[in-house]
């Protein structure tokens, strides 16, 4: 089940994307707390980004927060990876821009193959100087053809 995401799910967020997170890119585990990542969800993510999720009965198991041409966050835990989720919430940001931008890590190959397999393009990439992992990343734009 889809929906779109109210600020009493704002924790459950932070935990698919910690989760997410950690599991994609070990080598970053740690950068922030649990209570961190709640607020940072809580405080600027649902304020300013669209939310919608994706449920497996009434378990939170993918997000999507996006705003005005790009793609925030989007995190799928990985036992529901592989199986649509990812696609179906990006589907809806698609929906709603007739652009999308969004950034990754250089070395987050799956997610990397996920975005250039659902029609974005490398367009930047970076020494990761102004991220805040410090970490090399690769910017990614998808266009509507046609409307």
């Amino acid at each position: 089940m889809l929906r779109q995401l109210v600020l009493t799910d704002m924790g459950a967020a932070a935990q698919v994307h910690r989760i997410a997170f950690d599991q994609a890119m070990p080598w970053l585990i740690g950068l922030h707390t649990p209570e961190e990542d709640r607020w940072f969800y809580r405080e600027r993510v649902f304020a300013k980004c669209c939310m919608w999720g994706h449920f497996d009965d009434d378990v939170l198991s993918g997000i999507i927060a996006f705003r005005d041409g790009w793609v925030e966050q989007l995190y799928v835990l990985p036992g529901a990876q592989g199986r649509g989720v990812g696609t179906r919430l990006l589907e809806i940001a698609k929906r709603d821009c007739d652009q999308l931008e969004l950034w990754t890590f250089q070395r987050n190959e799956r997610a990397r193959r996920f975005y250039e397999a659902s029609g974005f393009t490398l367009i930047e990439q970076t020494d990761g100087a102004r991220n805040e992992e410090k970490e090399p990343d690769a910017r990614y734009l998808w266009t509507r053809v046609g409307r």
